[in-house]
């Protein structure tokens, strides 16, 4: 039958259509390590991702965490960075690694045909690194004149301070680096810290792709001796200690035209009731390019190129922000702006078009977030992280399709109080 391209096609709205999480497969290695797949896609690739709980949480000395992990791949007691990277190069993989407040990762690309020639490398990356001396000096020079430049820069320095007024200088989400942090650092605190959260850490594995139908066999034979889970250091509950002070305006840079602004309050977990029902609330808020900031901030008034707001992605207690740059000479007056969508928020119930709008948007990025098997694997891996299951993605969409305007508006007068933000503006 030919297709009658003089008819359009049915428009289906996104909230009706029926969305599914592809369920994970798991198992576990010989050494308890637990593994979780998701076997999908057309091409021939694999991802291949270890977690480690090993992010700053956990170190005892600022930086320790995230230098350790960028130099796991400069140098081996068999390898120098240059041939570890050629390795790689010369099978066309790329092996990245990423360091957050909790968690480190190791992640591998490659086509599955490869996947166990480079796996035993990858195991020498874990067992085997020796953070050269000569690699830990160039990692400082170049940090330190990163830092240099990037504090000059009033939306780095504005990223920093709101995050010290929220938590405390002394919380993981509240900490950050100096130039003094690189030279205390030493190769001694990398080694111990490698030692105990990677050689002997806890360690989740994900995979995903077209998967080699050995795999279990494969992961077994390099990663199911290695001795991970034997780290028996407690971890110390780290209270938060927040700024009394809720107001700051601070000069970087005399000559500045430019102003970065962010205000933040304290928010749950994704543990907490409220927690689903607020990203509607953040979307319609600031979440998205349609949101009443952007139309207000950005389409109306022309004081800025973008601003948005977001919930923090974290595993314990997280924040609120509302973020953007603007120039300096309408900076006080988007803060303004930004208390008057609150109050609008509060004060209004949102009309029925809106908030079909934002349950569209959300229902349809929903859908581009889980296609393909690498973002599928990540989504179950945020949920993991976080001791969640399916019921709460299944939980989550149901309340994005049934939120009430009503309740909405409860939220926003619940937690959009401005007494409650911390404000920072930045020139």
């Amino acid at each position: 039958m030919m297709l009658d391209r003089t008819k359009a096609p049915v428009i289906q709205d996104a909230i009706d259509f029926d969305v599914k999480l592809k369920p994970y497969e798991g198992f576990q290695l010989d050494n308890g390590t637990p593994v979780y797949t998701i076997n999908a896609g057309a091409e021939e690739v694999v991802m291949l991702e270890m977690v480690f709980f090993a992010g700053n949480w956990y170190e005892d000395k600022n930086i320790v965490a995230a230098t350790t992990n960028h130099l796991l791949k400069n140098g081996t007691k068999n390898k120098t960075a240059f041939e570890i990277n050629d390795f790689f190069e010369f099978y066309g993989a790329f092996l990245s690694r990423s360091c957050f407040n909790e968690t480190a990762t190791i992640t591998l690309h490659c086509l599955n045909k490869h996947l166990a020639i480079l796996l035993p490398v990858v195991t020498e990356l874990i067992t085997d690194a020796i953070f050269p001396e000569s690699e830990l000096a160039i990692y400082k020079q170049n940090q330190k004149q990163r830092l240099e430049v990037n504090l000059k820069k009033c939306d780095f320095v504005a990223n920093r301070l709101i995050d010290e007024y929220i938590f405390g200088f002394d919380h993981p989400y509240g900490k950050y680096t100096s130039a003094k942090d690189f030279d205390q650092l030493e190769q001694s605190d990398l080694i111990e810290f490698y030692e105990q959260y990677y050689t002997h850490g806890k360690c989740l594995i994900f995979v995903a792709g077209k998967l080699p139908a050995e795999l279990s066999t494969m992961l077994n034979k390099e990663l199911g001796t290695l001795p991970f889970n034997h780290n028996d250091k407690i971890i110390k509950n780290i209270p938060q200690v927040r700024a009394v002070q809720k107001k700051y305006r601070i000069t970087n840079d005399i000559d500045s035209v430019q102003a970065a602004i962010r205000i933040g309050r304290p928010f749950p977990n994704r543990h907490h009731a409220d927690f689903p029902k607020m990203g509607v609330l953040n979307n319609l808020f600031g979440g998205f390019f349609g949101s009443r900031l952007m139309s207000n901030i950005r389409e109306d008034k022309g004081y800025t190129y973008g601003i948005h707001s977001y919930i923090q992605n974290h595993i314990h207690d997280t924040a609120l922000l509302v973020s953007t740059e603007a120039g300096r000479d309408v900076a006080e007056a988007t803060i303004t702006e930004v208390y008057k969508e609150m109050a609008l928020l509060r004060d209004e119930i949102i009309d029925a078009e809106e908030l079909d709008l934002v349950r569209n948007y959300m229902i349809g990025s929903l859908l581009g977030d889980l296609d393909g098997p690498f973002q599928i694997i990540a989504r179950w891996k945020n949920y993991i992280l976080n001791n969640l299951d399916d019921s709460y993605f299944y939980n989550s969409l149901e309340i994005v399709r049934t939120v009430t305007a009503e309740e909405l508006q409860e939220l926003a007068q619940k937690y959009l109080q401005p007494e409650d933000f911390y404000e920072l503006l930045v020139i």
